[in-house]
Order: C-alpha cells, then structure tokens, then sequence
C-alpha cells in the first residue's frame, strides 16, 4: 500500500471511531443524568435494561428510531426536516478540532485530534453560534406559538451569553499568545494545578462567567427557558417526534460534552496531570500514551456530572432575571477580567 493509502485509510478509521465514541458518550451522558438526578430525588434512576440499566441508552435509541415519523400539517416541510440536523450537525463538527492529548502521530496521522488548525478556539465560537440557526428555524417551521416563543427565547439568551462566553476567553488567549488549542495546553502544563488557568493563571473569574455562559449557551438549567415544559410544553421542539426529536436531544449532549472538553483545555490544563512534575514518570509508552486520555476525560466527566447536579438543585431563572445576570452582571465582569489580565501581564513584562 502506499503512503497517501494508508494516510487516507487511518484519517477515515480515525473519524469512524471518534464519531461513534463521542455519540456513545452522548447516550451514556443521558444514562448518567437519569441515574444522578434519581439520586439527588431519591430514586433509583433507569434499573430495568441490561445490568445496573447499563443497556437503557441502547433501549431509548431503538425506540426513538420505530417511533412513527409525524409531519403536521401547518408546517414549512423543507427548514422543518432541515432544523434537527443543523442543530445536530453544529454539535458534531466542533468535536473535530478539540485535541484529547498530546500529539502521537502514526504514519502522518494525529490519532487524538482531527485537526489542528492555528485559531481552532474560533472555529468552536463560531460553529456553536450557528447552531441557534437549526433551533430559530424549528420554532418558526413548525408552526407553533409555543415553538416559536421558544425559538425567540433561545435566539435572545444565545447572543446576550455568547458575548460574555466570548469574553470570558479573552483573558486565556492573552495569557498563552495563540488561538491554536494545543498552545493553550501547553502554556498550562509545567507545574501541574498551580499552572492552570483557572488556579495559578489568575482566570477564576473568566472560569466562572464561562462555565455560567456555557449552561446558557446549551439552553440547560437554570437556562432552560426556552423549553419550559410548565410555560412552553416543550418549546422549539414541541411539534418534533421520532428521529427528528432525537437529533435535537441529541445536539444538546454532544454541545454539553463539546463544552465540557473546551473548558478543560481552556482551564484546567487539558490532558496535563494535576501533579505537574511532582509525579515521576512510570510505566511505559502504552502508559504515557494512554494516561493523558484518562485526566482529560476524568475532568470532562467532571463538568457533565457538574451540569446534572446544577440541574438537579436550582431553579429555573425568570426571563428578566435571566437577560439582566447576561447584561447587567456577567458582561461587565467579563470586560473587568480583560482590563485586568492585561494589566497584570503588562506588568510582568
């Protein structure tokens, strides 16, 4: 076989397996959510399917895939069908420029990340802001007030958090000098902890207004108003059934996961250990390989179970609440923390 074969054939395994690890990891968030917040409400969660309900993901999907296919009436069929997948598209395709860890490189291929490109952190921005295109046009499609209330709600509360989510990230992007997600990393990776920028980096503030912003941004609670089921029924998606319904329950998780996997690179050091150079090397290349993967998923996993305790345990904000902590609280902090970072780094240098 030839190198340019061989090259191609590892790029494509490489996006077959990502693609369907991220979207086992989509359905196994949902099963983890199910199981947390039955916890926090005293029950048990899904325990019927597959041992410990370990197999109800697999359950959900096939009866979401038989489910009968509904088109009503009033509908505008074409951005109808369309919606789901922009949303869901917008959720996948931010996934291939986050790295998971360190460069292992394999006749030419990058095994961890699917491109590295010099402003990876803008090409997240952007695609997650087209992604309130697919829930806009599935609330005006569907022919709804209900939808469309909420599609309007999601449209407002998007671009009020996007700019203090946009912000918040000024401060990190001063601090390492690159867009590019790698140089983030790596500008967080010498002394474990006390590098990270949401520690030693001085960016706790930028951490917080990202992680508020990004609970915003994925319409989860105490930002879900634009699905209020006690207000909206269900809101952009009411009129949704079937695999239509499961692509936008779908793009929910992966931007859930997606934003997860950014704020670990952003603030916590990405695949670099805690323990910095205080914890020698051991084992051996196996070990160094696949050690990485596991600090950057173990803190990964931390914000979605962050996500369901959140969700678990505070209320829903009223709509007025909700734009005045975007405009009149976490935007002008997120200008406050650039003013400072930059202060600071100007007087270091």
């Amino acid at each position: 076989m030839t190198p340019l074969f061989v090259y191609i054939l590892l790029s494509v395994l490489r996006m077959v397996v990502g693609l369907v690890l991220f979207l086992m990891a989509v359905a196994y968030t949902v099963l983890l959510e199910r199981k947390v917040v039955g916890r926090i409400q005293n029950r048990w969660g899904p325990s019927r399917v597959g041992p410990f309900g370990l197999m109800q993901p697999l359950a959900d999907g096939i009866k979401l895939f038989l489910k009968e296919d509904l088109m009503p009436t009033g509908v505008y069929r074409l951005l109808y069908v369309l919606a789901p997948m922009i949303a869901l598209a917008c959720g996948l395709i931010s996934i291939s420029v986050i790295p998971f860890g360190p460069p292992t490189r394999w006749h030419g291929v990058d095994l961890f990340q699917g491109a590295d490109i010099n402003i990876g952190l803008l090409v997240i921005l952007g695609v997650a802001s087209i992604g309130v295109y697919g829930i806009a046009l599935a609330g005006w499609s569907s022919n709804n007030k209900y939808s469309l209330l909420g599609s309007l709600r999601a449209g407002a509360q998007l671009v009020s958090y996007e700019l203090a989510l946009g912000l918040s990230v000024v401060g990190v992007v001063l601090r390492a000098g690159s867009l590019r997600l790698r140089d983030i990393v790596n500008s967080q990776g010498a002394h474990g902890i006390f590098s990270w920028n949401a520690f030693g980096g001085l960016q706790f503030v930028a951490f917080f207004i990202y992680l508020a912003a990004a609970y915003a941004e994925t319409n989860r609670a105490p930002f879900d108003l634009p699905e209020a089921e006690t207000e909206l029924v269900a809101g952009y998606h009411t009129e949704y059934s079937s695999m239509k319904f499961a692509m936008f329950f779908m793009a929910e998780y992966a931007n859930m996961i997606t934003v997860g996997c950014v704020a670990t690179l952003l603030f916590l050091g990405g695949w670099h250990s805690p323990f910095g150079t205080l914890l020698p090397a051991f084992g051996g290349h196996f070990v160094q390989t696949v050690l990485p993967l596991f600090w950057f998923a173990l803190k990964v996993l931390f914000f979605l179970f962050l996500y369901i305790w959140v969700r678990g345990t505070l209320p829903r904000f009223r709509y007025d609440q909700l734009m005045g902590f975007g405009w009149k609280f976490l935007l002008p902090l997120a200008v406050a923390n650039i003013v400072a970072t930059s202060l600071i780094l100007a007087y270091r240098h």
